[in-house]
């Protein structure tokens, strides 16, 4: 396999992850792992049930601790975070790292416009001098909830919801909700965004939209995508790195192609050894 360290954009990595490891007592969860997603890359972290991968998101995010291991975030301006480092809440905050998570978690009784302004409740606070202002309706706050809105409705043209502004979040259809929930995650303008499964449970119309917005938010914004992912048409359409995870291990590291015929990854997700994968193959034609 090529050196998946070797692309300009790898060279100039928004994340690297060196050498960590995460035990819950005698459980090793992650095991001395390393890989590197590249600016304005879309990098898949992929692997069978039990891998490994939402504990290394949960690490990323700010949601653990590792045990072990140094998670360095660079903005493009040079600015660098050790995210092991940051309390939880400054992971976003300060890093701008983002996040959804497997289970959609909107605010199903707020609208849909109001889902996308609670994102960006930060900025608007210190607009408000932290209410004051606010109550005073000061310029400077009018200002800046003004911007909020337009940012809102910004990303509800994008995903195609300004129809819907005024609805209930809940109310929107499960695919309308993914899109929503990824949404909102960019209205904190992340470095980095990281989406737990965005493509569980849409049906190939949905997952198409999902794919067209990735694809926009590499290419139009200066974010970067981590993404787990069990789609596999999903993962080898859209993305440009993928590391493989096996019981808390990193077993494979390249481009969509390389892990699709990689022997390691064969074995992993069809529950064999190495040296039994010609012969599965050979069994099923490949």
């Amino acid at each position: 396999m090529a050196d998946a360290f070797a692309s300009p954009r790898m060279a100039d990595p928004v994340l690297t992850v060196n050498h960590v490891t995460m035990r819950f007592g005698g459980l090793v969860a992650v095991n001395d792992l390393s890989f590197r997603v590249g600016r304005g890359d879309i990098t898949a972290l992929i692997g069978p049930n039990g891998a490994g991968k939402t504990t290394v998101f949960n690490c990323i995010t700010g949601f653990y601790k590792p045990t072990e291991g140094m998670m360095t975030l660079r903005h493009r301006d040079g600015a660098e975070f050790l995210l092991e480092q940051l309390p939880g809440y400054a992971v976003n905050r300060r890093a701008h790292v983002a996040r959804t998570f497997q289970n959609i978690r909107l605010f199903t009784g707020m609208t849909v416009l109001e889902n996308l302004l609670v994102a960006q409740h930060n900025p608007l606070m210190l607009a408000s001098g932290f209410t004051i202002a606010g109550l005073l309706g000061l310029p400077s706050y009018r200002r800046a909830e003004t911007a909020a809105v337009e940012k809102a409705k910004a990303w509800l043209e994008r995903i195609h919801l300004m129809h819907r502004a005024d609805d209930p979040a809940g109310a929107l259809p499960y695919g309308d909700q993914r899109r929503l929930e990824i949404a909102r995650a960019m209205c904190t303008d992340p470095v980095l965004l990281c989406l737990d499964e965005p493509a569980a449970g849409l049906n190939p119309r949905e997952s198409l939209l999902l794919n067209d917005l990735l694809r926009a938010i590499r290419d139009d914004h200066d974010t970067s995508v981590l993404l787990i992912e069990h789609d596999m048409s999903v993962v080898m359409e859209i993305s440009d790195h993928v590391v493989v995870l096996d019981y808390g291990t990193k077993i494979a590291d390249g481009t969509p192609a390389e892990i699709q015929s990689d022997q390691s990854v064969i074995a992993a997700y069809l529950g064999v050894e190495d040296d039994e994968v010609e012969q599965v193959e050979a069994e099923v034609g490949v």
